[in-house]
């Protein structure tokens, strides 16, 4: 199964009164999830499941990469490492998984994944780390696919 974590892309900072989830993306933000959509709509296979959380920032993120997706309310800021690999049905999910969410839980997920820890690996804004569980002689693996900023592109 491949499991994609992609970061939402830079927003705005929250004011005093402002609201978390409605924090839209900056331009450089709408610029990030151009360039990483663009590079990712050459690689996802046709059957990606697109998971994404309600917040507005990473709503706009994934609207760029102009696919179905579905909104989920677990993968909301500061969801936990056990919501998203639920949400994604890890390892048994057929179909490779993209999740637009935020950190630290993609972080802490990526972390887990490779090390059987929740580390909380750093994950920049707009960047996203793809990774692939298979079988080897009855052990789950997990392999690095892929690690990538919007500015590697």
């Amino acid at each position: 199964m491949d499991l994609i974590l992609w970061r939402h892309a830079e927003a705005v900072e929250t004011g005093e009164e402002g609201e978390d989830l409605a924090r839209p993306l900056t331009a450089k933000g709408e610029r990030q999830a151009e360039r990483m959509a663009g590079w990712l709509g050459r690689q996802l296979a046709a059957t990606t499941r697109v998971l994404v959380s309600p917040a507005l920032r990473a709503q706009q993120t994934v609207k760029a990469l102009d696919r179905k997706f579905k909104t989920v309310e677990e993968l909301a800021p500061m969801n936990t490492v056990q919501a998203l690999l639920q949400v994604a049905r890890w390892p048994d999910a057929r179909e490779p998984v993209l999740i637009v969410g935020h950190q630290p839980a993609l972080g802490l997920t990526a972390g887990y994944l490779m090390s059987g820890e929740a580390q909380p690996w750093s994950l920049r804004k707009g960047g996203l780390i793809w990774l692939r569980g298979r079988e080897r002689e009855g052990v789950l693996q997990v392999v690095l696919h892929a690690a990538l900023t919007p500015e590697m592109i």
